[in-house]
């Protein structure tokens, strides 16, 4: 890892090969400290823009926890149990292994800021979709 890492929100390039069927509708996402930029092996910390029915699928995270802040807008965050409301100022944490996923169904675009505990990149996460649509 390096000794330290500064980087600025618009030199970050957003994340490229995100596909539909893996869960990823309509996202904009860029990973700000992660294994590839910052050496970090155990930690990613990304920013994510989802316009108005923007969508990241149910999903999980083998060898990750995961929080998420909803920094603007509001919408559905899916769950291992269903779905429930998520806005402005709302923080999350779910634990690796629990179903996960989050839906703008406002009218205004969503800013999150979140992060993974335990990994540095989306191959090392054990990232997994949901096969089932959320309730």
């Amino acid at each position: 890892m390096t000794e330290r890492f500064h980087t600025n929100l618009s030199r970050v390039p957003h994340v490229g090969g995100l596909r539909e069927d893996d869960g990823w509708i309509n996202m904009r996402v860029q990973f700000l400290i992660d294994k590839a930029t910052a050496g970090s092996d155990d930690f990613l910390l990304g920013w994510t823009e989802l316009p108005p029915g923007a969508r990241h699928d149910r999903h999980l995270h083998r060898n990750a926890d995961e929080f998420f802040v909803v920094l603007k807008g509001s919408g559905r965050i899916y769950t291992d149990l269903g779905t429930e409301p998520a806005g402005e100022g709302d923080v999350i944490w779910t634990p690796r292994g629990r179903f996960h996923g989050f839906h703008n169904t406002g009218d205004e675009e969503v800013v999150l800021v979140w992060g993974w505990s335990g990994c540095g990149s989306l191959e090392d996460s054990g990232y997994e979709v949901d096969d089932v649509e959320p309730g």
